[in-house]
């Protein structure tokens, strides 16, 4: 049998009827076409794939039970090392990650595993956990709290819960999922995916408490007080960055983290049974080339705006969003307007009429490796919109750093932590988005399994020698 050079095509929704709906775009391999792109797995003996992965998924065990089909054993086998295999087999970035070396990708296209992790995932979705049922019957070790339930904090108090320990998240919004719910559009992530998938970390004894603010409704040192062993800090960068330019303040400028909750967490996608206000006009401003900027941009193209732009200051070369979501952006009719950067914005009676940009071209490599963009002199022109939509990043929330004594943070905000993870405080450990800033779902995943096995450590030693 010949070896199939290219990945196996994943149906998607049509553009021209997804950018009227908020249905998930691709609909996901049927178990033949996962079969067949099982078959495309070189079993190699050494799996460069695992170690690309953040959270060590033993993939090429679970192609091989897939490719058997045994979508229980590959299932039973992601979930080993990863507690959220819906989820990642959506947002993960695999194309940096496990498919970037991928042995298969040397000379053809890699084996789609993102693609082959969503159908296991999605297969055993509704199938009833026993094995989570029977961890949950032995709890028996120390509290754990968890503070943040998104996919740092599911993630680590999943793994504490499965060694036994009583693990409680707090979750200061109304629901959990963090970004998962209120960041990643419906498009791109089911609501009922998610669901499913934190049902699961439920069922393995996990207590999870919303509306508790930690730093506000209740404190560190009061969870300490309530008999709670060790804490994992796991609160996101949830406060959006701005450009600091003229203009910003005016009705119709929007943080992409204000305008994707407005849509995802109060349903604004669901309009008009859901009244959410979400008032875009038909020309939007999208400044910032990343995965948030194109689900802002996208969303928008939903919610009727004839006219999307990414306004980017660097090249297409150095846009840090997925190559399918830009993809999936310009199938949609997102206009890009690249090595353009924002100056200023204006406003007639208070509300955004027009932004001025400067063009850029690039110069010498920054600290990041990419090139550094520079303005061109007397370059400036002016694009008239309706809404401009600011998705530069995120920083932490200092809510909760501002009122713990002794937890130590660095310049920007972040919690600094040593190589277990472990803070100032004693008890105390951090990671993902609250220690690294912004960055992907699977890193902060494997962020929660690293903090989950430095507290299992901590609390069977009882010894600390946390970031002083």
């Amino acid at each position: 049998m010949a070896l199939q050079k290219k990945k196996t095509e994943m149906r998607n929704q049509d553009p021209t009827e997804r950018i009227n709906n908020f249905k998930e775009v691709p609909y996901g391999y049927n178990k033949e076409e996962a079969i067949n792109e099982a078959e495309r797995c070189l079993q190699c003996p050494k799996s460069p794939c695992v170690n690309g992965c953040p959270v060590n998924v033993p993939i090429p065990d679970f192609i091989k039970a897939l490719k058997k089909g045994k979508i229980e054993e590959a299932n039973d086998i992601i979930k080993s090392k990863n507690n959220l295999p819906a989820i990642c087999g959506r947002v993960c970035p695999q194309e940096s990650q496990c498919e970037k070396v991928c042995v298969m990708g040397a000379k053809n296209e890699p084996v789609a595993i993102g693609r082959l992790e969503r159908f296991v995932a999605d297969s055993m979705l509704d199938k009833v956990n026993t094995s989570a049922d029977a961890v949950a019957d032995k709890v028996s070790k120390e509290k754990v709290a968890v503070i943040g339930a998104g996919p740092a904090g599911l993630t680590a108090a999943a793994d504490l819960a499965k060694e036994g320990y009583q693990v409680t998240i707090f979750e200061a919004l109304h629901d959990t999922g963090g970004v998962l719910r209120y960041g990643i559009p419906e498009f791109r992530l089911p609501k009922k995916i998610l669901d499913k998938e934190v049902e699961s970390v439920r069922a393995l004894g996990v207590d999870i408490r919303v509306n508790v603010i930690v730093g506000k409704s209740v404190t560190i040192d009061e969870l300490f007080a309530e008999d709670y062993q060790a804490i994992f800090i796991g609160t996101g960068a949830g406060l959006p960055r701005f450009m600091n330019i003229p203009g910003e303040n005016l009705n119709g400028v929007y943080s992409a983290n204000e305008f994707l909750t407005r849509v995802n967490l109060m349903k604004a996608y669901k309009y008009p049974d859901y009244r959410t206000p979400v008032k875009i006009g038909n020309r939007v401003a999208v400044i910032g080339a990343g995965n948030v900027a194109m689900d802002s941009a996208r969303t928008a193209r939903r919610l009727g705006a004839d006219e999307v732009v990414i306004v980017y200051r660097r090249s297409e070369e150095e846009m840090p969003a997925r190559d399918e979501e830009i993809e999936h952006a310009r199938e949609e009719g997102v206009i890009f307007k690249l090595l353009n950067n924002p100056v200023k914005i204006d406003g007639q009676e208070g509300r955004v009429f027009s932004m001025e940009c400067i063009k850029m071209e690039l110069g010498d490599e920054d600290d990041s490796g990419r090139r550094r963009p520079v303005p061109i002199e007397g370059s400036n022109w002016t694009m008239e919109v309706d809404t401009v939509i600011v998705a530069i990043g995120q920083t932490p929330n200092p809510l909760l750093t501002s009122n713990t004594e002794n937890l130590k943070t660095e310049s920007w905000g972040g919690i600094m932590v040593d190589d277990r993870l472990a803070t100032s405080r004693e008890g105390v450990f951090a990671g993902g988005d609250i220690v690294t800033g912004a960055a992907t779902v699977i890193q902060a995943m494997g962020a929660g399994k690293k903090a989950a096995r430095s507290i299992i450590d901590y609390l069977t030693s009882k010894e600390w020698s946390g970031k002083n």
